[in-house]
């Protein structure tokens, strides 16, 4: 361990470096935060995410591969966002690529320039190759992971791989690994397919050295007997949302539907449970959100499909369009998967598209003839296709993401473009969570920054033992400051969230457990420091970029508008926004004027060299 490989594939070089300075490791310590500051040293100003100057940094963090250390599987990506094309792009990834990395001798990737031809890399045991992909350039992301271990002669290795998303650059595009997983966020496939990066496998049998042995068994099984007192933990459990059909979020009000002209429709979720569901877990997983669904009715019928847990991926392939159909909906989660989108990108997109189509914005004439209408899961299949393809006017709109189309087609539109900044948002209908919503609109747009403490668990490591009010404006901004640093800790020390998201203790836990693994002395107060560090760094780099306090602020109405049915009914939060954005600045030591953070905010966590970029 303890070597970063860098790629150049303009120039098709290999070069082996070693990590950081332990100072600097301290500060940052590994996945997120570390492939932060690398993307935020070496990254040029001036350039767009899809130049071959951008980086791929692929990072993990200490715990990663680790078998004692539940839910020791997290890889990170830092790059610079393809779809808000400004700013720090994040995007996870679990089941075995990390571990996997780590037993090859890695800790990181680093990938820079632009191949001439398709190319894959094979990282095996310190080993590193850069192959041809030619044959397998315009397979799915499924396809693509089966051929590519058939090529190296190694079935336990882990692909990550994009389909034709990624190849062709849309907006959306993910990188999917081990079939279940994938980097969803930040258009990072649309990255990897500028650089003509088909896809990255990995394999290793070394095994990660950890310090204290007996001091990680006995912190891990602390955590282990505290994990499922996290409601997100049991609610996912064993591929928990299909079998309890979607109840939770059905009953809080936070299902998307119909571009979220419908709130929790009765008929979501109903019959996901029928189907023949298999828990299938990442490396050191106790939880097992993720499953395999063999579909038994319907059109579909006999059909296997292999989503990721959680639920937001599903609201994004099917009721944002009014797709209820629990097989139907399987199907086009898979379809996205394997074609290689983020489904909340392309799904706001199309569904932006039907409620276009309906109002008059866009004509039959404009679509080649296609009627877009709501609840056709036919014409989401097509549609995904000619987006990946942009094919036609019609695909190359649905390629440029929910915000670029609604300012191509003009009118009202971009009043009801589903985004953040440009980006898909985690998907479900966060008007009814105030806290939720507040996270995602000061963050940079590219997936969970603050999660606060309304739906799925609290978090009482950052002070909020019990849920609160989700529609009460005074209090979400101090619940977004509070959770902001834990929730990028969690991000950095190489463990799923789902391991540590509204567990008690978890922050002593994974601080011990990394103090055991490395042999610092490392604290809970640190490590909150730590992820209180990457908050700002994250904003620096963003503000450095052109992030202005308007980005904050001018916010599509349909996330901020009151929701027509639910708990949430007739309360909008669009009269809040200005004062919970500001009160989130004058929380963190912004300036409210500029949305940079202060001086004295920076130098507090050590980002001296920080302040004089942003601040002279």
């Amino acid at each position: 361990m303890g070597k970063i490989l860098r790629v150049n594939l303009t120039d098709m070089e290999v070069k082996i470096e070693g990590l950081p300075h332990e100072d600097v490791l301290r500060m940052y310590v590994g996945c997120w935060g570390l492939g932060l500051r690398m993307l935020y040293d070496r990254l040029p100003l001036g350039i767009s995410p899809l130049d071959p100057e951008n980086l791929l940094i692929f990072m993990t963090g200490p715990l990663t591969g680790i078998a004692h250390v539940p839910c020791s599987n997290n890889t990170t990506i830092a790059t610079l966002n393809a779809d808000t094309g400004f700013t720090a792009g994040r995007s996870h990834s679990h089941g075995f690529f990390g571990p996997n990395l780590k037993f090859a001798g890695f800790d990181g990737i680093v990938v820079e320039g632009a191949a001439e031809k398709p190319v894959y890399l094979w990282i095996h045991d310190g080993e590193v190759e850069i192959r041809s992909a030619e044959k397998f350039w315009g397979r799915d992301t499924h396809e693509t992971e089966d051929l590519i271990k058939r090529d190296v002669g190694e079935e336990k290795a882990s692909v990550a791989a994009i389909g034709p998303a990624g190849e062709n650059c849309c907006a959306g595009a993910l990188i999917e690994n081990d079939k279940h997983h994938s980097f969803s966020h930040s258009g990072v496939g649309a990255v990897m397919g500028s650089k003509k990066l088909k896809a990255i496998a990995v394999y290793g049998t070394q095994k990660v050295p950890v310090y204290n042995e007996e001091k990680l068994k006995e912190v891990t099984k602390e955590w282990r007997d505290n994990l499922f007192k996290s409601d997100v933990a049991r609610g996912l459990a064993k591929g928990g949302i299909p079998r309890d059909e979607y109840r939770y979020a059905k009953n809080m009000s936070i299902t998307t539907a119909k571009n979220m002209l419908e709130v929790s429709p009765p008929e979501w979720g109903v019959g996901m449970s029928k189907h023949k569901i298999t828990p299938k877990a990442c490396f050191a997983c106790p939880i097992a959100c993720s499953y395999e669904v063999e579909i038994t009715s319907g059109p579909k019928k006999g059909y296997v499909a292999t989503p990721a847990g959680g639920g937001e991926n599903l609201e994004g392939a099917a009721s944002i369009s009014g797709v209820y159909d629990s097989g139907w909906v399987f199907y086009l989660i898979d379809l996205f998967d394997r074609v290689g989108f983020e489904s909340s990108t392309l799904g706001c997109t199309i569904a932006l598209l039907i409620e276009c189509y309906e109002k008059g914005l866009i004509t039959k004439e404009d679509t080649g003839g296609i009627e877009l209408k709501w609840g056709d899961p036919e014409l989401v299949e097509k549609l995904v296709w000619m987006a990946a393809r942009k094919e036609g006017w019609l695909g190359k709109l649905l390629a440029m993401g929910p915000k670029r189309a609604a300012e191509v087609i003009g009118g009202d539109a971009p009043d009801f473009a589903i985004h953040i900044k440009g980006a898909g948002m985690n998907l479900h209908d966060w008007r009814a969570t105030w806290g939720i919503m507040l996270g995602q609109i000061v963050g940079g747009g590219s997936g969970w920054p603050a999660p606060a403490a309304d739906a799925w668990a609290t978090e009482p490591d950052a002070g909020f033992p019990e849920y609160q009010d989700p529609l009460d404006p005074k209090i979400k901004p101090i619940a977004v400051a509070k959770t902001w640093p834990k929730k990028y800790w969690d991000d950095c020390n190489g463990t799923c969230w789902f391991a540590t998201w509204g567990v008690p203790g978890s922050l002593r836990f994974t601080a011990e457990a990394v103090s055991a693994v490395t042999g610092w002395d490392f604290t809970a107060e640190e490590a909150l420091l730590v992820g209180e560090r990457a908050v700002h760094l994250e904003r620096a780099f963003n503000v450095r970029r052109g992030l202005t306090p308007e980005d904050d602020l001018n916010v599509p109405k349909r996330i901020v508008e009151a929701p027509p049915s639910g708990k949430a009914k007739g309360r909008a939060m669009e009269p809040y926004l200005k004062g919970m954005v500001m009160e989130v600045y004058r929380l963190m030591g912004w300036d409210e004027k500029t949305g940079k953070p202060l001086r004295s905010t920076l130098k507090r966590v050590g980002l001296e060299d920080v302040a004089k970029d942003i601040w002279g």
